[in-house]
């Protein structure tokens, strides 16, 4: 993982080829393949003063930061942590196997549907007792995202990053723009963008992903946080009208993204916004990367994703959300709830973001005194989203949207006038793998 000079999040090159990876973990289950293990491979320790957790911080500075945050939880509980850590890819790939054999007390994990889908398959533990104690740390939307299917809580977030839509200031007051806070004033200012010369919207989908963030926003701004949900957990259907009509909007806007997007990477486009080429760019903060000049990074700020339908406004925002669960059977109970109370947190979320500034705390109580304005006004906008969401490769199936989502989202962008016959074949493929659950 590699830093930003704003101390945002940002994933390093191979996050693509992580989620691709990702893509398998609901079918390797007896596949035959070398395993993750837990800690000394026979599972988790049944010494009261160790519990063992299994993480995918195989990066060098999310590693440290955490060895900070277990180093000061033994000093003030007198319980070790002993720390499992396999490589980032090789720990997706390897989940669901893992889970099933004999993991660690806790395991590090996403939020949303990708816990949802191993607490409803029985291989994590409910922990409505440790929440018991951390509840008033969090919103109310990082205490939605942190049940499962059943109501009860089995995930305790620590850190998370916001998607929004990036502009350079000094550009909209030059040009006398203001912020869009609706799709019609969105639309109206896409045009006189053009007009002025300069690309509306930048865009680089050469890695398939970027697009699924557009998708994102377009749907649960028209359709709702719940329609949303239920759309990526396989529950609604594809050729539902509510989904055309997110396509039909995002047509709306097609002629306004940044031309030759297939070759482009999203490094690439945001270079346009760096360079004032282009007005808008919609991604996650990790954009701020490209802003390796200390005044382009100043003149960098964001919106929210513009109100599409007025029953919604913009109450949900898209943030991706990392933090802990617990296994099955964990070996030391007591030891893993009182970890996890720690790591719930804001002394907790401080301390590792001491050490990885590249992300901001789930914790509403976590100080921010250390923040940039960047950072500030995520937290911010985390902190007052009525729900959220992790991004569609993180709220669906893996291998949905790795082989389902990313080629059919790029088939519409080059023909949006084939928009039906895509949409049946969405709805097919969904249901044979859905059906694998």
């Amino acid at each position: 993982m590699r830093i930003s000079p704003s101390g945002l999040h940002v994933p390093g090159p191979s996050r693509r080829n992580v989620i691709r990876g990702a893509g398998s973990a609901a079918l390797l289950a007896g596949a035959g393949i070398p395993l993750l293990s837990a800690c000394g491979g026979s599972g988790s320790s049944s010494d009261p003063k160790t519990v063992s957790v299994g993480s995918n911080d195989s990066d060098a500075v999310p590693k440290k930061a955490y060895a900070a945050v277990y180093a000061a939880f033994q000093k003030q509980s007198g319980i070790t942590a002993k720390v499992n850590t396999k490589d980032h890819n090789t720990f997706q790939e390897q989940i669901n196997s893992y889970l099933q054999g004999t993991p660690d007390d806790a395991f590090k994990w996403f939020a949303g549907y990708r816990m949802q889908f191993f607490a409803a398959k029985g291989l994590a533990s409910p922990i409505d007792d440790v929440w018991q104690k951390i509840g008033d740390n969090f919103p109310d939307a990082m205490k939605k995202l942190s049940k499962g299917a059943d109501g009860k809580y089995y995930f305790v977030p620590m850190t998370t990053y916001p998607w929004a839509v990036f502009y350079r200031k000094s550009v909209f007051q030059a040009k006398g723009y203001t912020v869009p806070t609706t799709w019609d004033e969105l639309v109206a200012l896409c045009k006189q963008m053009k007009k002025d010369n300069l690309v509306p919207i930048a865009f680089g989908d050469k890695d398939a992903w970027p697009a699924m963030g557009t998708f994102d926003q377009i749907n649960f701004r028209l359709n709702g946080y719940d329609f949303h949900v239920d759309l990526m957990a396989g529950k609604a259907e594809w050729t539902d009208p509510k989904v055309k009509d997110v396509f039909d909007h995002w047509a709306e806007l097609l002629p306004y993204h940044q031309d030759g997007f297939m070759g482009r990477t999203w490094q690439d486009a945001a270079q346009t916004l760096v360079s004032k080429k282009a007005g808008m760019y919609l991604l996650g903060t990790f954009v701020a990367q490209q802003f390796t000049n200390k005044a382009d990074l100043d003149d960098l700020d964001f919106f929210a994703f513009p109100e599409i339908n007025s029953a919604y406004g913009q109450d949900t925002v898209e943030a991706p959300t990392d933090g802990f669960m617990v296994s099955k059977s964990p070996k030391n109970h007591d030891g893993v709830v009182k970890l996890l109370e720690y790591l719930g947190s804001p002394a907790a979320e401080e301390l590792y973001l001491k050490g990885d500034p590249s992300v901001v705390a789930a914790s509403s109580k976590a100080s921010t005194s250390a923040y940039s304005t960047l950072q500030k006004k995520a937290f911010d906008m985390i902190g007052a989203a009525k729900s959220l969401t992790q991004f569609m490769d993180r709220d669906s199936r893996p291998d949905f949207t790795s082989t389902v989502m990313q080629p059919g989202l790029q088939k519409f962008l080059q023909n949006p006038k084939g928009i039906d016959s895509l949409l049946s074949s969405i709805e097919r493929q969904k249901k044979t793998i859905f059906a694998s659950e």
